[in-house]
Order: C-alpha cells, then structure tokens, then sequence
C-alpha cells in the first residue's frame, strides 16, 4: 500500500492535491476543536470523523489501507504527546495519584476486560471476539484524557486530575500485554500461561528505571553542555524521548511509562530554555494529535459500520454505564475517595487512539473477524467520547470538583536561559486581600535580590517604579531566588500555577 503511496506522490500533481486535501482536513480540524471543546467532547473525535470525510468513501477520496504504517506514525505520536505530558506534570500531583492510577491500570484494566467480554458474549459475538473485544478497550487513552482535563475550559480538582492523567499514562502496558496474549491464542501459536500476570509489574518497573535514567541524564547535557542555538534545545529532549521508549522497549519494559517518567524528571529539573521548551513540546503534541486521529479515521470505512451499530452502540454504553463504574468503583474503595470522586473518575474514562492501535494487531495478524473487530472498536471509541465527553464539564461543576479558572494577563513576559539560573521569574495576580494591594512598590519591602519587573493592568504595561501603585486585579512580574519566594507570597500571595 505504502509503494503505492510513493510511486503515485512521483507525480508533483499528486502530491499537490494529497497536501491539498491534508491541509483542507487539518485546518476544520483545528474548527472543530474549538466548537467540540466548549462542550468537553474531546477534540480528537472531531480528528477523526474529519479523517473519515476524507477517507476513500468520503469527499476527500484519499485511500488508506495500511494498519502496520499506522500504527507506527501512532506510537510515534503518542510518544511525543505522552513526553508533553510529562513535562506539565509535578512529582508532587504524582505522589497523590500514582497509588489509586496503579490499581486502576493494572486491576481495573483487567476487570475492564472481564466484563466487556461478558457483555460482548451476551451480545452474540464469539468468546474469542468478545474477549479480544474486551481486552482492546480496556485502557483509557491520554491523548484523549489529557485534551479534556487539560484543555478547553475544564479544569478539575488535582486528585480527580491527577489520578486520570496518571492512569492513563500507565494503563497501556497491561492492554497490550492482554491483547498481545490474546492475539497469540487466536492465532494458535502461543497459549497465554501463568507468566502474563508477572510481565505487567516487571513491564511497569522497568519502564519507569528506564525512564527515570533518561531524563536525570539529559537534564545533565541540557545543564552542562552549551550549544550553538537554543533551537538544539528541543532537539535533546525529543531525543530523549524516543531513546527512553526505544531502550526500555527493548529490555522488555514499558516504553510509554519510560517516556512520561523521563518528561516529569526533565520537567522537575528546570531546564533551560524551559518556557521556549514547554512551548515546542506543546506544539508537536497537537500536531501529534491531529496527524495521528485523522490518520486513523482514514482507516475506517463508513460503510461497514452501518451492519455492526447495534452491537456497538451497546458495547459502548455498557462501558461507560457499567463496566468502567463497576471497576473503577470496586478498584477505588481502599482509597480515601469521596462518594463525588469515585463517581467522577469511574465516569471519565474515555477511549481515543490507544484501543483503535489495538484493534490493528488482530489484522495485522490475519485474524478472521478482524476488520468487525476493528470497527466496533472504533464504534466504542466514538460513544465513550460523545456520551462521558460531552457531559465532563456540566458533571464536574455539578459534583463541585472544578477549581476557579485562573486569571491570564494580556501580556506575557518570559525569560529565556541557555544556562541554569539562580532566579526565577513568577506571575502574582493581586487581590484585594493581599498586604501589597493599594501600596506603592517604594512601600512593599521586597527581599534584597527580589525585584518587580512589570505590571500589567488590564490592556496597560506599567514600568515598575517606586511610585507605582498595585491595585486589584494587576499582575506583578517579580524575578527572585526561590529561597526568597515565602517572603513574597506574604505581601503578593501566591503565583499563578500555584496554589
């Protein structure tokens, strides 16, 4: 398929109205998102119906067969959106969450399972179909939990959050290894055995070993190595990520854990240029996530969903009503989560790429049945994004786990290093009860190597003179050493991103 690709892109025609018909889809795409965000759904469904518009039986006419190219573009995207991840992620969330994300990822997955198939056999597929079935949706999806919590105008209490983000940045490991398994017994050439309940943790701790080594030795080379440009910067760190996925990969272990555990040390360890990174990073990440879920709608053919709907639909919604809930429910009870939480988390566990990556092994495999497969999975896929995702936001205000959205000022300054720096530079929003508010800069007594560098009030930039007055709903740009920081936030309180 791939040859065919290529021998036709010879023709600069072809290629032309190819990134025509790419560009086209890319730019609704980025429509869509904004529409589908205001109400929770998760933008990566708007990707793939848009990649289904112009699959070979859409408008676009473009035909896209191979499973094996996808589903490697589809690591390589999740790497780079996992590595985002990461480095937007504090140890101290991770302390919290990685407790109840573990049992969720390793139990709850393969409760999840469990019970799919149950419900799949009940629905008429074969045992072996509905326990693939199950095994493929077993795991929540971080592309697609991280656009939600992360994005739009969500913005979720940091146990609930913390918890699904980790869950499902960890959760992969046992799908895979469940689906793998599965696969090979279909196939007939290697029976699951009593080893498979080892190779999860082991998978999981090497992975995380991996990761950890990964990203302590390039803070190290980002820290003590001075290069020509600050555009290099970006270049270490993407490197690092395929060498924490590559090497754990090949010592048996969790690639995906490894490349989140190497982005939360790097993360942690303030590199440089850190702003200016966060900002790639961010960028490829989105890229990440258009090219892959319009790649993988390209895959699906409208017409042979139309015989499998009853059948998906149900599945769907018994994952979302009673397979997920009743799992995560039973997985939660030994953690000190309230009625609200527990409902919360058992509610947001929407699929996305991982399980339709997935549902590509069985074909890859020549399985029998395995195009239905794929395509139910794909069915689940888009029920968990319509019936959870559309209603995250009115559920989380409802339950009260929302957290008041943080003002932004119009204005941002950032400081950009190609070394380590004994300062940082922070954002206080001032409110009306902090000390400083209505007091001239001459009259807030900052620590000696503290300084206030800009205001911004409103659509106004003020230099920082002696006699400028901070008023409610200012923001101070102050630059100071971390050890100065408690004295400041008793005259300023706390700094944006900071609670």
């Amino acid at each position: 398929m791939i040859e065919g690709v290529l021998i036709g892109l010879a023709e600069p025609g072809a290629v032309a109205g190819l990134l025509l018909v790419l560009g086209v889809l890319m730019a609704l795409s980025l429509l869509f998102a904004r529409a589908l965000g205001r109400f929770g759904v998760p933008v990566v469904l708007g990707f793939m119906l848009l990649g289904m518009l112009g699959g070979s039986e859409g408008l676009g006419g473009i035909v896209f067969e191979d499973h094996q190219f996808a589903l490697r573009f589809g690591i390589v995207a999740l790497i780079l959106i996992l590595f985002d991840g990461g480095l937007n992620t504090s140890v101290s969330a991770i302390r919290r969450g990685i407790a109840p994300a573990s049992m969720l990822a390793t139990v709850g997955v393969v409760g999840t399972a469990g019970v799919m198939a149950v419900v799949g056999r009940l629905l008429g597929l074969s045992w072996g179909q509905a326990i693939l079935v199950g095994a493929i949706v077993s795991s929540t999806d971080a592309a697609a939990v991280f656009a939600v919590l992360r994005g739009g105008r969500l913005r979720p209490k940091e146990k609930v959050r913390t918890t699904l983000e980790v869950e499902s940045c960890v959760n992969d490991p046992t799908a895979v290894i469940l689906t793998v398994a599965i696969v090979e017994a279909l196939s007939g050439s290697s029976p699951p055995t009593w080893r498979l309940a080892l190779e999860i943790p082991f998978q999981l701790l090497v992975g995380l070993l991996v990761g950890l080594l990964t990203g302590y030795l390039t803070r190290l080379a980002l820290t003590r190595v001075r290069y020509a440009t600050s555009g290099l910067h970006p270049v270490v760190t993407l490197a690092s990520a395929f060498i924490a996925f590559g090497g754990a990969t090949l010592l048996h272990g969790s690639g995906f854990l490894a490349v989140f555990a190497a982005a939360v040390v790097l993360g942690v360890g303030s590199p440089p240029y850190r702003v200016g990174l966060r900002r790639v990073h961010d960028a490829v990440a989105w890229l990440s996530q258009v090219g892959m879920f319009v790649m993988l709608g390209l895959l699906v053919f409208p017409s042979q969903l139309l015989p499998i709907i009853g059948v998906g639909l149900t599945l769907g919604l018994a994952l979302a009503f009673v397979a997920r809930p009743l799992v995560v429910w039973l997985c939660l009870l030994p953690f000190r989560f309230s009625q609200r939480e527990r409902l919360y988390v058992s509610w947001v566990g929407i699929r996305g790429a991982v399980p339709i990556i997935l549902a590509s092994f069985p074909i890859i495999a020549g399985l029998d049945g395995a195009q239905g497969v794929f395509h139910l999975v794909f069915f689940i896929v888009v029920v968990s994004a319509l019936v959870p995702g559309a209603t995250i936001v009115p559920l989380t205000r409802l339950l009260r786990l929302d957290d008041p959205e943080q003002p932004e000022p119009s204005a941002a300054l950032e400081v950009h290093s190609l070394a380590p720096l004994n300062a940082r530079m922070h954002i206080y929003h001032i409110q009306p009860t902090v000390a400083a508010c209505g007091a001239t800069l001459a009259q807030v007594r900052l620590p000696e190597e503290a300084s206030v560098v800009l205001i911004v009030r409103g659509e106004s930039i003020l230099p920082a003179r002696g006699h400028t007055r901070l008023e409610a709903g200012d923001f101070a740009y102050v630059f100071c050493k971390p050890r100065d920081e408690p004295t400041i936030g008793l005259m300023l309180g706390s700094p944006l991103g900071q609670s």
